[in-house]
């Protein structure tokens, strides 16, 4: 049986599978109102059609490093999550789930370096995929069932919004608008505030310097509000940082170490 590459795999994902009528004709898929893998998870990435959505909950970084992409902060803090509970349920119905996480446990994987299509794969270890007695079947009659089909289109969509984001990443590097972020933060009481390092924000100020012709471009492309949807969401570290003491869920007060 074809394998998917093991190495490095991607967050939440512990292991890969190519899905295959022959061998897993028998499964089913059932929705479960809790993601255990999630909560002790502080950051997810998000595409860049996700941002306006995202903005309204979560502060939008990027991640530090020579290829940065987009996260959303669900703590600020390692293994902190203020947006789900300890048992993996969300704590507001209402909030935006990113479709990262909603793609899980599939992914568009390439089953060999040198192939050109990409296979849908699934993480065994899944508690949502198994041969149980309720479900909607991944396979009638050996072809791919209407659940499937559904399951292969959202993965398609969230690999073309991949690219793009890729796309504004590359574009954002052409025009040196990033930096390395820090944020401070002085709760009452406290001898010292909590210092947040080790990501990458917008430069407004080389943002606000852009030449001309920089600037038609990022408004023709639709990356300018784009960039603003992410420098109006920094103002949410403050909100999460208050629900994390809200919920208990802070260190002693010092200078932290970098939280992404």
């Amino acid at each position: 049986m074809a394998s998917a590459p093991q190495q490095q795999l991607p967050l939440f994902y512990n292991q890969l599978e190519p899905l295959s009528s022959q061998v897993h004709g028998d499964l089913k898929v059932r929705v479960l109102d809790k993601a255990p893998f999630l909560a002790k998870h502080h950051a997810v990435p998000v595409t860049v059609e996700e941002f306006p959505l995202v903005q309204r909950y979560m502060p939008i970084v990027f991640s530090a490093g020579e290829d940065p992409v987009p996260l959303a902060l669900m703590g600020l803090n390692e293994g902190v999550n203020v947006f789900i509970d300890d048992e993996g349920k969300l704590i507001d119905p209402n909030f935006y789930v990113p479709a990262y996480i909603r793609r899980y446990p599939y992914l568009l994987a390439r089953l060999r370096p040198d192939a050109d299509e990409l296979s849908l794969c699934f993480d065994p270890t899944s508690e949502t995929i198994g041969k149980f007695d309720e479900g909607q079947p991944l396979f009638e009659n050996g072809e791919p069932s209407a659940v499937t089909k559904e399951i292969l289109a959202f993965n398609e969509q969230f690999e073309q919004a991949g690219q793009r984001t890729a796309m504004f990443m590359k574009d954002l590097q052409e025009l040196d608008l990033l930096t390395d972020g820090e944020t401070s933060i002085q709760p009452d009481g406290a001898e010292q505030p909590f210092v947040y390092r080790g990501f990458q924000m917008i430069d407004e100020k080389k943002l606000n310097e852009l030449r001309g012709d920089q600037l038609r471009k990022i408004v023709q492309n639709g990356m300018l509000p784009l960039i603003y949807a992410h420098l109006f969401s920094l103002q949410l570290m403050r909100d999460v940082f208050a629900a994390q003491v809200r919920l208990g869920k802070m260190p002693q007060p010092q200078l932290v170490p970098p939280a992404v």
